[in-house]
């Protein structure tokens, strides 16, 4: 049986060696970030089953990690760890795109149970075809097979960097709608320096390239906020 993958962004190195410890013997998968940046770059490059992220941290804190990531995953369950209590803060947890919220300290078995019932309740959410053949998205006449990296039109198929299918699938994931350059940047290289951002042109030049076959199909730059895929 596969293991779940927790994504744990914690700041706090005892508490989360403590909850990283104790899932790990319960037969967890475990990921660990200590700030919401490397959380994001994670989650792009990691995809894990459910990230458990703590409200307050440095660089980037939960709700901010959060808000990003909803752009391009409406899927994966967020889990909110907070000392924070008052209403306001659990409302604007939800409203960023938390799916529950655990306010500290709590028991690790609390903690588990909460888990498992985010993963369950998403599971039943997701397509079958992901389920068993991995992850295929429909992109005009094309399928892209991001478990595979392959751009598959008719019998030809295009072979596809990491990066290369994971940006297509950010765009495709929000098609007709801009994707900020800050956040592909910060979810696939973890910063958004401008040699990254000249790096990130370079991919979406080689992906007009191999979308090319379907003219109707094209990546829009959209000068100084980001990209957009157009399916017509």
């Amino acid at each position: 049986m596969m293991k779940t993958k927790v994504l744990l962004v914690e700041d706090e190195p005892t508490l989360a060696m403590i909850i990283r410890d104790t899932l790990e013997a319960q037969g967890f998968e475990m990921l660990t970030a200590g700030d919401g940046e490397e959380g994001l770059r994670l989650i792009g490059s990691e995809r894990p089953h459910i990230v458990v992220a703590d409200v307050m941290m440095p660089r980037m804190d939960g709700f901010e990690m959060v808000r990003r990531m909803r752009q391009t995953d409406r899927l994966t369950p967020v889990l909110f760890l907070t000392a924070r209590s008052a209403v306001g803060d659990v409302v604007e947890g939800f409203k960023t795109g938390g799916d529950d919220y655990l306010r500290k300290p709590f028991g690790m078995q609390e903690l588990i149970v909460r888990i498992e019932a985010l993963v369950s309740r998403t599971a039943m959410l997701r397509p079958e075809s992901t389920a068993n053949d991995g992850d295929t998205v429909m992109i005009g006449p094309f399928r892209l097979d991001t478990i595979r990296q392959q751009l598959i039109l008719n019998a030809h198929i295009e072979d596809l960097s990491y990066r290369e299918a994971e940006i297509l699938r950010m765009l495709a994931a929000s098609h007709n709608k801009v994707v900020e350059t800050r956040d592909i940047l910060m979810m696939l290289w973890g910063d958004d320096s401008f040699f990254n951002a000249r790096s990130l042109q370079v991919f979406i030049t080689k992906l007009r390239r191999k979308l090319a076959k379907a003219p109707d199909v094209k990546i829009i730059n959209v000068r100084g906020v980001g990209y957009k895929l157009i399916c017509d």
